[in-house]
């Protein structure tokens, strides 16, 4: 065969782009006819049980901590766009998704001025200096949280003990009925993370507490508490095509599977797989934190890898580390390795099709 046919027949079954033609654009890039706006909007109606489920459980202020942290969030949305003379994204709604989920992830007893300081910290820091929507390495809202947990230890620990439950009156896991609405209450986490027996840890996952950890009647996080809430939001998330099942999946199995080997080896170590995942921050993480389209893989096998990562990394820090909670480290963490993980589950060159290969190529062997 002659060289020009050669070329020919390359040219006829090589159909790849016209190089004019290409636009390139940051992440995200949207494929569907949902906008930004609409997605956000989406994720704001799934954490809707979540925020009932928090004003239930802590009343007025739960609303407070919410209202303060999205209002700030949006404010330095605006901020940041204004002062790096870039069209503001206030209205994709962006901001006030970052803002509630911060709010969830933070005490109803929090601070005005803390919640101004984790705003600033997810706008500004986590996103803002980035490029904005689409460029930050990192979840806001775990990032700051992060940064909260480390520099402001004891307002974020400072707990409270629920106003009202649904399955009765509240109690602290590990002591006496408090009389007054807020008083300071131990987290299950916290009193896992203490615990030095057996006995001890049998106590706290008996079934009455762990329907308690279920529908919310603990101390903790407005949007930790109460897994059921979160739970109904994930999976309406997953219904609605907003996230796929594959990084909640993962976690919530690698933490399932992990805690029920260490408690199986070490029953004086840790409780059981119920109890971590009911507790503390595992669902509001896999659901709507941990899925976040900028900051997580975007191959399915990257999906579960990164989901399982942090699930592992999630009980290591709860059983061993410094911090009886370790969802947000540990999504902040893997934020960092995302990349690589892409790179390790694309074999592929961007744009690569089995239309773009050419005949001589198959011919000769060079692609299978």
């Amino acid at each position: 065969m002659s060289e020009e046919k050669q070329t020919a027949e390359t040219q006829t079954v090589c159909r790849l782009p016209v190089t004019t033609d290409l636009v390139l654009s940051t992440s995200p890039h949207i494929q569907d006819g949902d906008s930004v706006g609409k997605i956000m909007l989406k994720v704001i109606l799934c954490l809707v049980p979540a925020m009932i489920a928090s004003v239930i459980f802590f009343g007025w202020d739960a609303i407070r901590v919410l209202v303060i942290t999205t209002a700030a969030c949006m404010v330095m949305e605006y901020g940041i766009c204004l002062i790096a003379k870039r069209r503001h994204t206030l209205w994709d709604w962006s901001a006030a998704v970052t803002g509630v989920i911060l709010a969830l992830n933070l005490p109803s007893t929090a601070p005005w001025w803390l919640c101004i300081i984790g705003a600033f910290i997810a706008i500004v820091i986590a996103k803002g200096v980035f490029g904005g929507l689409g460029q930050n390495p990192f979840n806001p809202a775990a990032a700051a949280r992060v940064a909260l947990l480390v520099g402001f230890a004891g307002p974020m620990t400072n707990f409270a003990k629920p106003i009202r439950g649904i399955a009765g009156e509240v109690q602290c896991v590990s002591g006496p009925t408090a009389s007054a609405d807020f008083v300071s209450c131990p987290t299950p986490l916290g009193l896992a993370k203490a615990a030095e027996t057996a006995e001890e840890i049998n106590v706290l996952q008996t079934g009455e507490q762990l329907w308690n950890y279920f529908v919310g009647n603990i101390g903790g996080s407005l949007g930790e508490t109460s897994a059921l809430a979160i739970l109904i939001g994930g999976i309406a998330l997953i219904c609605m095509r907003v996230i796929s099942w594959h990084i909640s999946f993962a976690m919530l199995g690698s933490v399932a599977l992990f805690t029920a080997m260490v408690h199986g080896f070490a029953p004086d170590l840790t409780p059981g797989p119920l109890f971590h995942l009911t507790t503390g921050g595992v669902m509001i993480g896999a659901f709507f934190m941990a899925t976040d389209m900028v900051t997580s893989p975007m191959s399915k096998q990257g999906m579960i890898i990164f989901g399982a990562a942090i699930g592992i990394l999630t009980c290591v820090i709860r059983i061993w580390g410094g911090y009886p909670e370790g969802v947000s480290f540990s999504i902040v963490i893997m934020n960092a390795l995302v990349p690589l993980i892409d790179r390790y589950c694309f074999k592929r060159p961007f744009g690569w099709h089995p239309s773009s290969v050419s005949a001589l190529q198959i011919r000769r062997g060079e692609i299978k």
